[in-house]
């Protein structure tokens, strides 16, 4: 981390409420980013770091160590997920479309993220802080508040798992073709 950003997050602590505005400028576009990949809705993502922000501000003097703040904001974040996600969710096809991507590739994303989905949450957070946001293994281990092995183990059985439902998908969709002719 920065030196600028850990002088930011010692201010935060003793109480600047300026400085922690500044940390969560700095730090918006990556918790809105893991809220959406989590909840695949602009107005529950930003619902979901808007609570994130308020929880941060009012806990951020029990913060320890400022080197770990985004690993603590993350862990924040998370947790508001984690309770909204209580709630049904619908989610349209016109919020995986993006403009001049082929068909096909926009059916392998929503592959793709049915089956992230549907992973155990564990193994979810472990893939989406790891490809997604590109954090270290460390920093999700610290994250998930589990070790670095463990978070290997959630990787390797996370990919194994996405390969074979993916891998089935695929069967599905050529044997439907085929019967379709």
């Amino acid at each position: 981390m920065e030196k600028d950003t850990i002088q930011l997050v010692k201010k935060a602590i003793k109480g600047s409420k300026t400085a922690y505005g500044e940390l969560i400028a700095a730090h918006q576009v990556y918790l809105y980013k893991t809220a959406f990949l989590y909840l695949k809705n602009e107005a529950d993502s930003l619902d979901a770091v808007q609570e994130c922000v308020t929880r941060g501000l009012l806990g951020i003097g029990k913060l320890k160590e400022p080197s770990y703040f985004k690993t603590w904001i993350t862990r924040i974040l998370l947790n508001c997920i984690w309770q909204d996600r209580r709630k049904t969710q619908t989610i349209s096809f016109d919020e995986y479309t993006e403009q001049g991507v082929e068909n096909y590739l926009i059916e392998e994303k929503i592959d793709l993220y049915d089956a992230i989905d549907s992973l155990k949450e564990q193994y979810k957070t472990a893939v989406i802080l790891f490809y997604f946001q590109e954090l270290k293994i460390k920093e999700i281990a610290r994250i998930m508040d589990i070790s670095d092995g463990s978070v290997k183990v959630c990787l390797y059985r996370a990919k194994k798992q996405l390969k074979n439902l993916l891998s089935s998908q695929t069967t599905e969709h050529e044997e439907g073709l085929r019967y379709a002719k």
